[in-house]
């Protein structure tokens, strides 16, 4: 077995990226403060084609030398806005027809492995603070809350990890569609 060399990998081009049909995902990233995590979701964005980031609050946008130090020039393919409330851009959306899901862990939270993606159908998912997660105020105005089912001690992932497990769970469902 032999690894792959940079040439070999078919990267497409932010050109290309840009025409490519992406997944019907949008990304709201609300008060995160790590750099770093907002420049891992822009990249792991890139990956799975997803549609849009929003974001918010004291959430960082680029340029910045720390955001680009993960993104790797994602933050050129992936669309992007800043808005600096979050609840405006969860009314926006739902407004628009989008279905809008709290990343948190909530009473009646749905267990990521049994969400279920409607062909057709928009969704954003929203990545909350490192410490405080996402607000109530905003998990009030959402359509549903999804909880990544976790069994050791923490109960607590990094938001860039825990938005690379949503993403990928979504791109491997609306793949099947």
């Amino acid at each position: 077995m032999r690894k792959l060399k940079n040439s070999e990998l078919n990267r497409k081009t932010v050109a290309d990226f840009k025409k490519s049909p992406k997944i019907p995902l949008i990304l709201i990233l609300d008060d995160v403060r790590s750099l770093n995590n907002i420049g891992s979701v822009f990249r792991t964005a890139d990956a799975f084609l997803i549609k849009k980031i929003y974001l918010c609050g004291i959430t960082a946008t680029p340029p910045h030398k720390d955001i680009h130090k993960t993104a790797l020039g994602a933050t050129e393919s992936v669309d992007w806005e800043y808005r600096p409330q979050s609840t405006e851009v969860v009314k926006q959306l739902q407004t628009d027809g989008v279905k809008v899901y709290a990343i948190e862990q909530a009473e009646e939270a749905i267990s990521l492995e049994k969400f279920t993606v409607i062909p057709s159908q928009t969704y954003a998912f929203i990545m909350g603070n490192e410490v405080k997660g996402v607000s109530q105020t905003t998990v009030n105005l959402c359509d549903g809350v999804i909880e990544i089912p976790q069994e050791g001690t923490k109960h607590s992932l990094n938001i860039s990890v825990a938005s690379g497990v949503v993403m990928w769970d979504f791109y491997q469902k609306s793949k099947t569609l």
